[in-house]
Formats: C-alpha cells, sequence, structure tokens
C-alpha cells in the first residue's frame, strides 16, 4: 500500500483579511473599554449642586440642615428623623436615606464621619469633615 501524500494547503486571502479584522475590532473594543472606566473629574460639590441633588435622590422631602463635606465628595442633609446621604462614587454619586439617630450617633474621628449601611452594593458613608456639628449641638 503506497503512503498517502499529504496536502498542505495554504489559506486563501480572505481567510487572511477576516482574521485581521476580528483583531482590529477585538483591540477597538479593548481600548474603548478602557477609556471608558476613566472617572470623568468632577468639581466639588456645592451648596446649590448638593441641594439639586438631594431634590433629585430625594424629592418631595424637605431638607432641614445641609452639611457639605470639606473636600466636596458627599454631604449630609436631616429630614425630619431621616438622614439622607450623597457620597461621590468614581464618576457619580450613591445616595442613601437612614435614621437620623445613625448618622448622628455614627463615629466621627480624625475629621472622617463614618456610618455604616447594611447595604453591600455602598457598605459606609465616609465623608471628611472639619466637625461633625451634629455631635457637638445635639441637632
Amino acid at each position: 500500500m503506497a503512503p498517502r501524500s499529504r496536502s498542505h494547503s495554504i489559506p486563501n486571502p480572505a481567510f487572511f483579511a477576516q482574521t485581521l479584522g476580528s483583531a482590529v475590532a477585538v483591540l477597538i473594543l479593548v481600548l474603548l473599554s478602557a477609556a471608558v472606566r476613566i472617572p470623568k473629574p468632577r468639581a466639588p460639590l456645592d451648596a446649590p449642586g448638593a441641594n439639586a441633588l438631594m431634590a433629585e435622590e430625594f424629592p418631595g422631602l424637605p431638607i432641614e440642615a445641609l452639611w457639605l463635606a470639606r473636600d466636596g465628595k458627599g454631604a449630609v442633609a436631616r429630614s425630619d428623623d431621616r438622614a439622607l446621604v450623597v457620597q461621590r462614587i468614581g464618576d457619580g454619586y450613591v445616595a442613601r436615606e437612614t435614621a437620623w439617630s445613625d448618622v448622628a450617633a455614627a463615629k466621627f474621628k480624625d475629621g472622617v464621619l463614618e456610618v455604616r449601611f447594611a447595604d453591600v452594593t455602598a457598605p459606609r458613608l465616609r465623608l471628611a469633615f472639619d466637625a461633625w456639628p451634629a455631635q457637638q449641638r445635639g441637632i
């Protein structure tokens, strides 16, 4: 029995064009996803911006008092017996509502207020204040 001859076929140019096109498309998608992850610079939160953000996140709740973090990365507001908090995470904000007593009694050490939440997506609030007036004045 005679040995079979193996024929090695060279892929045609269409194969190379399709492979190259796929590689370029994957590269573009990787670069695009990397660019999307870069947070956009945001101006520090000021009083009008914090009030607008609170009104958007907590519509219809009256704001009795508002405290801005000294670095502009968040705010705490009091509405009756509720605490409304916003904190910058990446290039957006996370908003939480909790009992005012939890925030008033929260740990304030070295100029940082830390409030723990039972939410795995945003387990705690950490904002820097020069002083935490809610503890000083018993608000």
